[in-house]
């Protein structure tokens, strides 16, 4: 974090509005708002007279304690930070000067639908948003299949193609007129991400919402760091399944010995990754190491689906009662390996 003193405020934050609704967010499609909420009002998101790498370093701090937790509320918090830094990346001052404090405050949350937009960039599929000029701004058409991280008061972050040479990025608010919305919960985990498609008939895009007209340029800058604080999402999960797996390995460590892999591969092994992500964030320009981010982003996904089969392993048949932690952190770690950028999309670069 960036100061001592906020990581005693985050950790009091998780323990009271996080730690006991975890069960609600995972089982009930409980949206951790509250959380998200707490986090900003306690200032954990204000950028304001702060080094960049300090609040790369703050950020991913955030992710990666609440991981620990529940992915789910970790993926919310990662589409809030999305958001955010899509907006301090955008040179307009309407969102500098008046949406951007209140995001930061965590007086207005933020999602993001770009993952159809680092799929077209990787070459992987068409946008699906397509924007005409119009007076005083655009029009939008099109159907995004998820966007995570809604609500009636929330921004969202998203890209449109305006002809075959040119794309926009506009930040929007959910309740717009011609703007639809439709619930997905019918996932195996993080229900409580609070996702949506998005069906967009002729939405009115003001001048005044539009972050970027040069996308091809915008992109470049942003996408690192959506990469970038997906990570910690892997490394809170993988520690909190170590935890669980060295406390199950000491009750019988005549048995236990005999497992592959063992606990002390597992940490060195996110000891390393987590530091080279730390190293990541001291970077004066992320897109220079784009590539070394992406290998990480890879490498953490793998890792984290065998850490938690591991504690699954280990844990034994506690780990199969419906509620169990570890059986959490397994369908979890299923959703970051299917996070864009995948598994599959890394894989063809590597």
């Amino acid at each position: 974090m960036k100061t001592k003193n906020d990581e005693v405020v985050l950790n009091q934050i998780i323990n009271e509005h996080l730690k006991p609704f975890i069960r609600q967010i995972d089982e009930n499609a409980s949206y951790p708002k509250e959380f998200l909420s707490a986090v900003g009002k306690a200032g954990l998101f204000n950028s304001n007279n702060i080094q960049k790498e300090l609040v790369s370093y703050g950020d991913i701090y955030l992710i990666e304690e609440t991981a620990k937790y529940c992915m789910t509320s970790a993926f919310t918090l990662w589409c809030h930070l999305a958001a955010l830094s899509s907006v301090r990346l955008s040179n307009n001052p309407c969102f500098k000067n008046d949406l951007l404090p209140l995001l930061e405050a965590g007086d207005v949350l933020g999602g993001t639908g770009l993952s159809n937009a680092l799929k077209y960039y990787a070459g992987l599929e068409p946008i699906r948003l397509n924007a005409e000029r119009t007076d005083g701004g655009y029009t939008i058409s099109g159907c995004l299949p998820s966007v995570s991280n809604l609500d009636d008061d929330h921004w969202f972050v998203i890209l449109a193609s305006l002809n075959p040479k040119q794309r926009i990025m506009c930040m929007i608010p959910v309740k717009l007129e011609g703007l639809v919305l439709e619930s997905k919960m019918d996932y195996i985990g993080l229900n409580g991400s609070a996702t949506f498609s998005c069906f967009f008939y002729n939405v009115f895009i003001p001048d005044k919402w539009i972050l970027t007209e040069e996308e091809d340029e915008f992109i470049p800058k942003v996408r690192p760091i959506l990469a970038l604080y997906q990570i910690p999402l892997g490394i809170g999960i993988t520690q909190a399944a170590i935890g669980s797996i060295v406390k199950s390995h000491s009750k019988n460590i005549e048995v236990n010995q005999h497992i592959k892999p063992q606990p002390r591969e597992l940490i060195d092994e996110i000891q390393c990754i987590s530091k080279r992500t730390y190293e990541h964030a001291q970077a004066s320009n992320l897109t220079i190491i784009w590539t070394e981010i992406l290998r990480t982003r890879l490498e953490i996904a793998k890792v984290t689906l065998k850490v938690v089969q591991a504690d699954m392993l280990y844990s034994g048949g506690h780990s199969y009662i419906q509620g169990s932690d570890p059986f959490r952190r397994l369908r979890e770690a299923y959703f970051l390996a299917n996070l864009s950028p995948t598994i599959k999309q890394l894989e063809t670069l590597f």
